[in-house]
Order: C-alpha cells, then sequence, then structure tokens
C-alpha cells in the first residue's frame, strides 16, 4: 500500500473527475491522501474532503509564494480538527525573486518571519511540518534548527536533492520524493536517493502537478505514486512491495496515521 503524502486534491482541476480519480488511486495501492495547505481559499475544501471521506487528511498552512494570506487563517480552528495531521506546506521559495538587491532582501525577509511563525505554530500545536524548499536550502535549514523545529519534525516536501539538507534526518525531518525521481534530467537526485535514510523515506505526487514519466505534460493524480516506487525500488535495489511497505510505515509515523 502507498500514501500519498502531498496531493492538492482540493485543486479545481480534479473537481469533474473526483471519484474516478480517487478509484484509480485505490486500484494501485494508494491507501491515504494528504492535502497539504497553500492557500486559504482552499482550505474550506480540504476539510469538506477529509470529512467525506475516511482516507483523505489535510494539513493547514501558507505557500510562501501566498505569504501576504497568513494573517486571514484560522489556524486554531484548523489545526484542532481530528484530520489535521500537519502544519504546512511553508517554507522559503526564492525562484521568482525579481526586481532590485534591496527588493530581494525584503521579500526574503518576509518570507522568512511567515516561515518561522508557522514553524512556531506547529510546536504550539505539536504537529509536524511539510516544508517547502526552492532556491533557499541553506536559509531553510538555518531557520529550521534556530526555531527548534526538531521538536516536531517534518517532511522537505518535493526535496531538492541539496547535500546540504540530508544532515536534518537527524532532526526528525523525513524526504518526500515524488515524479522528479522519473524525470531524464533528475541526475542529483538519483544519484543521493541512497544516501538518505530508508526509514526517512516518503511518497508523494504533489498532484496535479510534477507528473511522472511516462505521463509528463498531463495532470497529476495519486495512481502515478506507481512508477515513483518503482523508480525508487530500481535505485535502491528494494522490490516494489518494500518500498511501498517502507514508505507506508514511515508516513504513518510521522502523521501519526492509524
Amino acid at each position: 500500500m502507498i500514501i500519498d503524502t502531498h496531493v492538492h486534491l482540493d485543486d479545481e482541476r480534479y473537481h469533474d473527475d473526483f471519484d474516478e480519480m480517487l478509484e484509480r488511486a485505490h486500484g494501485t495501492g494508494v491507501e491515504a491522501f494528504i492535502i497539504p495547505g497553500a492557500h486559504p481559499s482552499t482550505l474550506e475544501r480540504a476539510v469538506e474532503l477529509c470529512e467525506r471521506y475516511h482516507d483523505i487528511y489535510f494539513a493547514v498552512g501558507v505557500h510562501p509564494y501566498d505569504m501576504e494570506t497568513i494573517d486571514s487563517v484560522d489556524f486554531d480552528h484548523y489545526a484542532s480538527h481530528p484530520k489535521c495531521v500537519a502544519i504546512g506546506e511553508c517554507g522559503l521559495d526564492y525562484f521568482r525573486l525579481e526586481g532590485s538587491d534591496e527588493e530581494k532582501h525584503d521579500e526574503k525577509m518576509r518570507q522568512e518571519e511567515v516561515f518561522r511563525r508557522q514553524i512556531r505554530l506547529a510546536k504550539r500545536f505539536k504537529k509536524p511540518l511539510i516544508v517547502h524548499i526552492r532556491d533557499a536550502s541553506h536559509d531553510a535549514k538555518k531557520i529550521l534548527l534556530e526555531e527548534g523545529a526538531d521538536e516536531v519534525g517534518g517532511v522537505l516536501h518535493c526535496y531538492n536533492a541539496d547535500d546540504e539538507l540530508l544532515s536534518l534526518a537527524k532532526a526528525g525531518f523525513y524526504f518526500g520524493i515524488g515524479g522528479v525521481v522519473t524525470f531524464q534530467n533528475a541526475k542529483k537526485l538519483v544519484n543521493i536517493l541512497p544516501r538518505i535514510p530508508s526509514d526517512k523515506l516518503l511518497i508523494e505526487t504533489d498532484g496535479p502537478y510534477l507528473t511522472p514519466h511516462p505521463h509528463r505534460g498531463t495532470r497529476n493524480e495519486s495512481a502515478y505514486t506507481r512508477y515513483v516506487a518503482d523508480k525508487m525500488g530500481e535505485l535502491l535495489g528494494k522490490s516494489v512491495d518494500e518500498i511501498e511497505s517502507l514508505t507506508t510505515m514511515n508516513a504513518k509515523t510521522l502523521f501519526g496515521l492509524g
């Protein structure tokens, strides 16, 4: 069985064939789904899905691209929901920084403030973090350690294969592996995968984004986790059953799933 630890089921691209999409996922062995929090506008949809389907869970958080919305999120309300399993996705993303050096600096400082706030919330609610890091590994690691994020741990969503982040495994962090591992240009991730502790590996899709080979260019969905599991097994010298078993156990441990 597989747990898709990061899939945006609250995205409108799933609305028209939601039940069929879930059925396809179940047919390939997916037993549970976690919807990350990204933008407040989709939180109610995430909660609605979690209350309708026994195998769907959610997280509450604000993506760095949407950090200006953080004050509109009632974290106390959502984090107390019995199916809220994490805080995030939150983190740092320097990929789209624009403007002068001063403007970029100010943007980084705003992202840092919002990230730190969500780490503190995770510690207050005693829930793990779902962390988004893009072109910001050094700063993100520094902030996580400074804020004592090892108290709750979490997952480095869509792990970017940065060697500097590997040591966070000792701080209770897991590494989300998705469709990128099947890409021909994913040499860094392919090379670093065997160095990730096996008890810290998770499978995710980031659907509807980052669709694995051979379906690139189409909407990603949880049924495609089988391609990720196949590739991980190939690279780690393990059977698909072993990959599914260890990543499912890891997900249940991190997120407290029954």
